[in-house]
């Protein structure tokens, strides 16, 4: 699961806001929503418990138009274009080290991993969005990896704001690797047999569900429920099967405040 944090929210703030396409004109006041609070999500690719880890939105918008929907399982991006329904930008994905105390076995650690990349989002209804998203980790795992989205987005404009669909996540050979293979090493070091990835690209799907809702015109509340399965490759590996959970859950809850000249 991709994790939205503090640590990408200052990029967001610094950049972010001015991305988006200003139907509204340049003059109408602008408002702006964050939403900060706490999520539980896997400790790692394939763990079999969660840890808890900052949860962090910000959205902006000018004169009466709503605010964008960006799921919470998206990764923290920057808009670059932005017209007729079609958006894309840069993303940033961030993964949490896997380390021997976190699996509780003499496993090879897999540090911290940046993933930046590219995003695209398409409407292909007034209420079915389409998204994509394309990421090559920097540090730690150094693999490729993507998730593609289909919601079902229903909202009442900035008052309330549900949506839902499927997920599937993608990965290259050396993200696999990092998290599912076992070495000879690894095998002997934590009592499993060794094993070596295929070429199931699809390393899980699932479903994930974003609610937003408005209780004052300041305050609100943003949350999410996400539930992946792990597939292939993934599935099969000892680490999943003697050390982790092929059920791979998350979800979240925050605290959203809108600010700005817009607000009224």
């Amino acid at each position: 699961m991709m994790q939205r944090s503090i640590a990408c929210a200052a990029v967001l703030l610094a950049f972010g806001a001015p991305a988006h396409a200003q139907s509204e004109g340049e003059n109408a006041p602008r408002r702006y929503r964050i939403a900060i609070g706490a999520q539980a999500v896997p400790s790692y690719p394939g763990a079999d418990h969660n840890a808890v880890r900052p949860l962090f939105d910000f959205a902006t918008a000018r004169g009466d138009a709503q605010f964008e929907y960006e799921a919470a399982d998206e990764s923290p991006n920057i808009s670059l274009y932005d017209r007729n329904g079609f958006e894309a930008g840069i993303a940033i994905g961030l993964q949490s080290a896997r380390t021997r105390r976190r699996v509780g076995a003499d496993l090879g650690k897999v540090g911290f991993s940046v993933e930046p990349g590219v995003f695209a989002s398409y409407y292909l209804t007034s209420q079915l969005r389409a998204y994509g998203e394309l990421r090559k980790g920097v540090s730690g795992h150094k693999g490729g990896v993507a998730m593609l989205a289909l919601d079902y987005v229903q909202r009442d404009g900035d008052r309330w704001l549900l949506a839902i669909g499927p997920r599937v996540n993608l990965s290259d050979a050396k993200y696999r690797r990092a998290y599912f293979g076992v070495s000879q090493r690894d095998a002997t070091a934590a009592g499993i047999p060794t094993y070596q990835v295929g070429d199931n690209v699809v390393h899980s799907a699932g479903i994930a569900a974003t609610g937003i809702r408005q209780l004052t015109t300041r305050w609100g509340l943003y949350g999410y429920l996400a539930y992946d399965r792990l597939t292939g490759d993934a599935a099969r590996s000892p680490v999943t099967e003697r050390l982790g959970s092929k059920n791979q859950f998350s979800g979240g809850l925050a605290l959203s405040y809108t600010f700005g000249r817009g607000v009224r």
